[in-house]
């Protein structure tokens, strides 16, 4: 056990790696920060706690868990077109080990450094390993994406690809027979699980574009099914259409990418509908996108085509409090 107290573990390993942002008034320190928000805009805030053996393995990189960490929160922002300025960390640790604290400062603060969010307080405390961090993001009144303004009508669209990050944790975990000749491929579909990239660019570009939107964190279908709970819609999906990476493609079969595709989720892509007179908007925008579907008039009703013809599939995303039979 280390001799830092929990206040030089902070001053240490996280005082230094916050942000400078002329908004923090009184920053990590202090029993609470102290910042101003611009009354033009509206706060976004979101929380997320990330557990050991349940979202991330045991031998975890310290340096990609403490990106990833951040990444899921600010793909939240991202979701709703918000720009990203303060986060808090909660983070319990069952003992000090130096060397995973600064390979984790250093990831946390590599991504917040590209993001100019600032780390404005926290705490910490003994137990088993758990991080949680609160973002908080600005987005002008009456532009914030949700999940309740898909209408019928609307395309579907996914950004990059999807289904990479859930064979990254298949390989992982050995349910994938890993190959000498597609080490390129898997390290890439690893990289994908390890250190997701939140759209926050993407999610700011489609305000005023987007009717809504959703990060994809517990599956494709899991995700799009909250808009359309929210939006009282339903939604065709054209299998075919599903964006596959290379890497994907060369380690499992089409049927199996579109399995992970849909239902494996820890992508963070974004999932959103627009309008088609949106087009040419849409065009605009650089980070790539591909149209899936079209949301339908009917409420709660996903339905599934290949070439034209329907298709039944089972399935389901990840949910915490599942209960297995």
């Amino acid at each position: 056990m280390s001799g830092l107290s929990e206040f030089s573990l902070i001053k240490h390993y996280f005082e230094k790696i916050s942000t400078p942002r002329s908004d923090v008034l009184l920053g990590i320190g202090d029993d609470c920060a102290i910042v101003q928000a611009d009354t033009n805009q509206q706060i976004a805030i979101s929380v997320d706690t990330l557990v050991e053996g349940v979202h991330f393995l045991p031998n975890a990189d310290p340096e990609n868990l403490g990106h990833k960490s951040l990444a899921v929160s600010l793909s939240d922002l991202a979701a709703i077109g918000a720009t990203p300025a303060w986060f808090t960390l909660a983070l319990t640790l069952p003992e000090v080990k130096e060397p995973w604290l600064a390979g984790f400062a250093k990831g946390l603060a590599t991504l917040a450094k590209q993001h100019q969010i600032a780390l404005i307080g926290g705490d910490t405390t003994r137990g088993p390993l758990s991080i949680t961090i609160q973002v908080n993001g600005f987005v002008k009144s009456e532009q914030a994406l949700r999940r309740d303004g898909a209408h019928v009508g609307d395309n579907i669209y996914v950004s990059g690809t999807v289904g990479d990050a859930g064979a990254g944790l298949k390989l992982k975990q050995n349910q994938l027979l890993a190959q000498q000749d597609k080490q390129l491929q898997e390290a890439f579909l690893q990289q994908r699980l390890d250190k997701p990239t939140p759209k926050v660019d993407l999610g700011r570009d489609l305000r005023g574009i987007a009717n809504s939107a959703i990060d994809i964190s517990d599956g494709l279908v899991a995700d799009l099914s909250h808009i359309l709970e929210k939006s009282q819609v339903g939604a065709d999906i054209e299998l075919e259409a599903l964006p596959v990476s290379s890497a994907l493609a060369d380690t499992v079969s089409r049927e199996h990418a579109e399995q992970l595709a849909l239902y494996a989720g820890d992508d963070y892509e974004l999932c959103f509908t627009a309008p088609p007179e949106k087009h040419a908007e849409l065009r605009k925008i650089k980070d790539s996108y591909t149209k899936i579907g079209t949301i339908t008039g009917n409420p709660n009703k996903m339905v599934f085509y290949r070439g034209g013809q329907q298709i039944e599939l089972t399935g389901k995303g990840y949910e915490h409090f599942s209960i297995e039979d």
